[in-house]
This record gives C-alpha cells, structure tokens and sequence, in this order.
C-alpha cells in the first residue's frame, strides 16, 4: 500500500511537531546496526516476555508475586487498547513518508492493516513494561529490581520511537498507564474485600470496549482478564499446588506452560474457518475473546495439577530408592 493510499485509513493524524522531526530525525542519522540493536528492546515490552515472566513468578517463584504481576497486567493490556480505540491515533508512518514501521506489531499483516497493527495512543509495550516491571519490584523490594523497574521500560519506550512504532507522546502516555494501574488496581482490591464483586467492576471497566473497539488487541487481552479472574478462585479451591525453587522444575513449569498456551491456542481454532477469524466480525471478536479466556484460565488453574502429580511421582521414585 502506497502512503497516499494510506492517507484514506480511517483513524486521527495528530502529534507535536518536534515529535515527527525527532523521529525523522533519528530514522535517517542512526546506522541500520544502531537501529537494529534498538529494536531487539522492544522485546522487553512484549507480551510473550511479559507472559513469561508472570509465569516465573507464578508457577515457580511466589504464587501470590505472581497474581499480583498478573492482575495489573492484564488490567493495563485491556484498558490500554480501550483508550486507544477512543483516540483513534495512527501511528507515526501514517503521518510522514520519511517514517518506516520497523518492528510490526503483527508480523503477519500489512503494516497498514489497522485493525492487525493497533493504533498508536498509548504505547502497549511501555504500559506491559511499566505494569509488569514496576509490579515486580514491589513485590521483590530489592534496590535492584527498582532499577529495572525504571531502566527497562525507559530502554522499551526510546525503542518504539526509533523503529517508528509510536510518537515520544505515546510512550509517555503508556508509562502513565502502567504507573496508574500498579497502585490504583491494588487499592481497589483493598476496598472491595469481596472478590466476585472486584471482578465484575474490573470486567464492566472493559466491556464497553465490545461496543466500540475494533482492533484484535482489545479482544485478545478481554478474554486473558476473563481467563484469568474465573481460574484464580478455581485454583485456590481446586488445585493448590506449590512453588519451586528447583531450576530444573522451574524450566520445565516454564517451558510446558508456554507449550500448552500456544498449543492450545491454535488448537481452538481449528474448529472455525479461517475466514471467520479474520472476518473482523462480532462474531470474530467474540470468539477470539472465548479463545484467550480459555487459554489462560487453562494455563493459571488447570496446567498446574500437572505440577502435584510429577511431585508425587518424584516422591515415589525416591522412597523406592530408599
């Protein structure tokens, strides 16, 4: 698609003049290996990363750490996509000819597919990165993990400018997010003591979203929040199975979770045509939204019973030996 033709998108062109001279700027000075390096620090904001990293604290680590983690996460990756459904910001190629997409959100559409891309208000990857890095700290207390908590999203949001993804405007606006969410959602949990009611005041804060948005994100991360509000009381009745602090089991908690999360999800859509998927549809959305819930809620309250029967595997194994 040709910029000119990509001036018809539907969508809102608005930002601060310094901000398209500033990413013009570093597109046409940095070297292909500067930009390149830059890049590879998105991945600090990615879903895939910010998922494992829950899993790290959940299935090995600190259970509690890891809802915690999880919570704020999954609260800022669906308000995220609900804010910019209302904006409605295209992202800085649409704007300028001398600004590329570098690095695309969906590798596997057209990077001016909108709906596959998202809009650019606010930055996903510097709220995931706020969220989930400034949550970890405070969990950890540890001077170190504060650190990091301030270093990688600053090193995430300087890489979504380079590579053309967001305005400088977005990624502040995406660490705001992150920080609102990792002290205000901990609050409210505190003022509403029951937990049912918790959940449906954060799900009515994300349905509207079914009323208006019209990119995949929106409805991916609503069924991960659903998935995961319905598995934690389920795994707290149900399974209750324990940390590890042997790497050994903790890779392999790691390794099976992500199999099972990938696995499973490709698995569900079998069951549908490949047109319906990418229809765009409200009955696309809305199996979408059923695919992630079901993932999650399988991988947060049903893929850790595996957990207590290789415990007691281990356990026969060694009074056998005995």
């Amino acid at each position: 698609m040709s910029f000119l033709t990509a001036a018809a998108v539907q969508g809102n062109r608005f930002f601060l003049d310094w901000e398209i001279a500033l990413m013009e700027w570093l597109q046409s000075h940095l070297s292909a290996g500067a930009i390149g390096a830059l890049s590879q620090l998105s991945m600090f904001g990615e879903e895939l990363l910010m998922i494992v990293i829950m899993g790290f604290f959940y299935w090995c680590y600190d259970k509690e750490f890891g809802k915690f983690i999880g919570m704020n996460f999954l609260v800022a990756n669906v308000w995220n996509p609900l804010i910019k459904n209302i904006a409605l910001r295209l992202r800085p190629y649409f704007c300028s000819e001398r600004i590329d997409l570098l690095r695309l959100i969906d590798s596997k559409a057209d990077k001016f597919d909108v709906a596959a891309q998202g809009y650019s208000f606010p930055s996903g990857h510097s709220s995931g990165a706020a969220t989930v890095y400034g949550s970890a700290a405070l969990c950890l207390r540890k001077k170190w993990a504060t650190v990091l908590a301030f270093v990688l999203p600053l090193l995430v949001g300087i890489s979504r400018v380079v590579v053309g993804a967001h305005f400088p405007t977005d990624v502040l606006a995406g660490w705001a997010l992150g920080a609102l969410v990792i002290f205000f959602i901990p609050w409210l949990q505190k003022k509403i003591k029951n937990r049912w009611v918790f959940a449906g005041v954060i799900v009515l804060t994300a349905l509207p979203g079914f009323f208006y948005c019209t990119s995949t994100d929106y409805f991916s991360a609503f069924g991960m929040l659903v998935g995961f509000l319905l598995a934690e009381p389920f795994e707290e009745r149900y399974v209750r199975f324990e940390n590890t602090r042997s790497p050994i089991r903790a890779l392999l908690r790691i390794v099976g979770g992500g199999a099972v999360y990938f696995g499973l999800n490709t698995l569900l859509k079998l069951p549908f045509p490949k047109e319906l998927l990418d229809a765009g549809n409200f009955a696309a959305h809305l199996i979408r939204s059923g695919r992630y819930a079901i993932v999650i809620f399988v991988v947060i309250a049903v893929y850790p019973m595996l957990f207590k029967l290789t415990a007691r595997i281990g356990k026969k194994k060694t009074e056998k030996a005995a």
